[in-house]
């Protein structure tokens, strides 16, 4: 009987560990990265960057909610934010409330889908039947007839208000306490084909002490764009690490068209003759219709610049 039943017993107790794993503690394991970036001209001070990306808040998520708050505590020099803060239509208070401290910080941030759009209930087996495509994934959220539209202005004003930058398909820029100019472009987010590079063609500002982009999805069409006219460093978001990954392999899927090898932490871009760091997010936060994580845990960067070289 032990031989018959022994195995299929263990394999299926092993699966629900691996579903309770996924479901109930590793999308609540915050951690934060540190990454060291030599992007500044050689005369500049190092600089420290707050990363932020798909936070997809849900009401109710108070782990979340005082983990984000403390990140404050780390005064970074300025703070980014990639998108994806909501996976609730509910959720524009609670968003601020979690991320207020962190707006005392000089900020810029770019939207993304689920900031303009609220989720829908998808059939979790596509997440993987997708890889093929390099299209979709867990958290693809293209609009659709019929979509929930997000009070994304609300959380846009209260931004604005407390003097984030956004970089919709502009640029902007940021004056630090140090009194370092940063100069910044973005673009609005390419997953839903909203991205428009033509209206911020050019290049870096030359009379900024540095100057970086922003971009929700790290498409290629955007990341080519970005790094043939120059600039040093993109950030993203988007991709969740994968979200789902194989351990001692790594992501299966990135929700886009980046190779799986790119799908999280920094790592470099190569077009028009030029190279250019990229740092994508794996976010903190997950589609409220599938709020798992397995060997990738959900996190913010602070990313500490340094001198080039």
């Amino acid at each position: 009987m032990r031989a018959r039943y022994g195995i299929p017993l263990t394999l299926t107790a092993l699966g629900a560990a691996c579903v309770g794993y996924a479901t109930l503690v590793e999308p609540r394991s915050f951690r934060l990265r540190r990454v060291t970036v030599p992007v500044l001209p050689p005369s500049m001070h190092s600089l420290r960057v707050l990363h932020l990306s798909d936070v997809h808040m849900v009401g109710g998520q108070r782990k979340k909610q005082r983990w984000l708050r403390s990140l404050a505590g780390l005064r970074p020099d300025f703070v980014v934010n990639t998108g994806d803060n909501l996976s609730d239509p509910e959720a524009v208070p609670e968003v601020l409330d979690a991320l207020g401290p962190l707006m005392d910080f000089p900020g810029a941030y770019v939207f993304g889908s689920n900031d303009y759009y609220g989720p829908k209930p998808r059939n979790p087996a596509r997440y993987l039947m997708e890889k093929a495509s390099g299209n979709h994934g867990l958290n693809g959220n293209a609009p659709a007839v019929g979509a929930v539209h997000n009070p994304w202005e609300g959380m846009r004003d209260a931004f604005d208000a407390a003097g984030w930058v956004g970089l919709s398909n502009t640029r902007g820029r940021l004056k630090l306490d140090g009194g370092q100019e940063i100069a910044l472009t973005g673009l609005d987010d390419p997953h839903i084909k909203r991205d428009r590079y033509s209206e911020v063609l050019g290049g870096p500002e030359r009379d900024a002490d540095f100057s970086l982009a922003l971009v929700h999805a790290p498409y290629l069409r955007s990341l080519d764009a970005f790094t043939a006219d120059g600039y040093p460093l993109i950030l993203a978001g988007h991709t969740h690490g994968g979200q789902l990954c194989v351990p001692f392999y790594g992501a299966l899927v990135t929700n886009c068209d980046l190779d799986t090898d790119r799908v999280k932490g920094l790592s470099t871009h190569v077009a028009g003759g030029n190279r250019s760091y990229l740092h994508v997010s794996a976010g903190c936060g997950a589609n409220r219709y599938t709020p798992v994580r397995f060997a990738c845990p959900p996190e913010a960067t602070l990313l500490t610049l340094t001198a080039r070289d």
